[in-house]
């Protein structure tokens, strides 16, 4: 059973592409599960938070974005630990933000991406109504 979750954005294939990788290559406490298969009210996120960055949760703790995948990484075998303590450091975290956030916002154009990944949830719903006729 896992205590940890880490979330990302199911409906983006560059997220996808990166939590499989995740999932084949960085063995960590957590399952790795798109936001929107998640109870988030269980998990005690919003749908707004989990949107706007992956997130690792576990019991009364949470961190998202760069600081999410620090976590990840100092839970996981031990030749990741380092890039994850590395990553958790004042001056790399605070560098590490801005990245993540030029990362998310052009993340369409990424390897793997795909136009809904430019997209805000409500517009991805909205438009999926629209092709299945509702």
């Amino acid at each position: 059973m896992h205590d940890h979750v880490f979330l990302y954005d199911g409906d983006c294939a560059f997220c996808t592409t990166s939590a499989n990788f995740l999932e084949k290559h960085v063995r960590t406490t957590a399952r790795v599960v798109p936001w929107q298969w998640s109870d988030l009210d269980a998990l005690g996120v919003t749908q707004e938070e989990a949107e706007a960055a992956v997130m690792w949760i576990e019991e009364n703790f949470q961190r998202s974005g760069p600081d999410a995948i620090a976590v990840l990484l100092r839970r996981a075998q031990w030749y990741w630990k380092p890039i994850g303590w590395v990553l958790s450091l004042k001056p790399v975290s605070w560098l590490a933000w801005p990245v993540y956030r030029f990362i998310a916002r052009n993340r369409h154009r990424l390897p793997g991406g795909t136009a809904a990944c430019s997209l805000p949830q409500a517009e991805r719903d909205r438009l999926r109504g629209q092709q299945s006729g509702a």
